[in-house]
């Protein structure tokens, strides 16, 4: 009650005076933080803003991590996938030289060729599935690469340079880039 009694003495005498000095004498009433208080504010602020930086930092190479994660998850599953196709279309190259065999070697009679046309078909279609999933038969005219052919035998050939291809045995196949087969070669000396 005190407390009340002294407030209104002081807001009486603040009637009394002249206005500009109660903007005055109210100015000196109203505390101002003391410097040490402004400084260690400040010090809190730099603080948390040093700690939001630290989490942006962390929360921008945890990001990054996981994106490159994806990526490398994709590109392994599409070798994974590629590796698959190749070893399955490996088994299906050596029947579809056979039946390309079996074509050059096709019947002229009547009877022989109607069988032959039904060969020629089911030749087409493996070789346009084999397509489908990406295999496509390698250019192995020119000089013998160990890397693209492999020699089946050498031999001395009038008609052709040293390390020439003289004739292709069975032809490679690709599967986007990679070699799931090389080119069976004979190769001049």
């Amino acid at each position: 009650m005190a407390k009340h009694k002294h407030v209104n003495q002081e807001a009486k005498e603040e009637q009394s005076q002249d206005p500009e000095e109660v903007i005055e004498v109210s100015a000196e009433v109203i505390e101002t933080p003391a410097e040490d208080e402004v400084e260690a504010l400040k010090e809190e602020v730099v603080q948390a803003k040093a700690k939001a930086d630290e989490y942006l930092d962390g929360w921008q190479r945890a990001l990054a991590d996981f994106s490159n994660y994806r990526k490398r998850i994709e590109r392994d599953q599409a070798q994974l996938h590629a590796n698959t196709v190749g070893n399955i279309a490996r088994r299906y190259l050596d029947v579809l030289d056979d039946l390309e065999r079996a074509l050059k070697n096709r019947p002229q009679n009547s009877e022989g060729a109607s069988w032959a046309n039904g060969i020629e078909l089911i030749y087409r279609k493996l070789f346009s599935a084999l397509e489908a999933e990406g295999i496509s038969r390698m250019n192995v005219e020119g000089q013998f690469d160990p890397n693209l052919h492999e020699a089946i035998s050498q031999e001395d050939s009038p008609d052709h340079e040293s390390g020439e291809i003289i004739e292709v045995l069975s032809p490679g196949y690709t599967i986007k880039d990679r070699i799931i087969r090389p080119a069976r070669v004979r190769v001049a000396r």
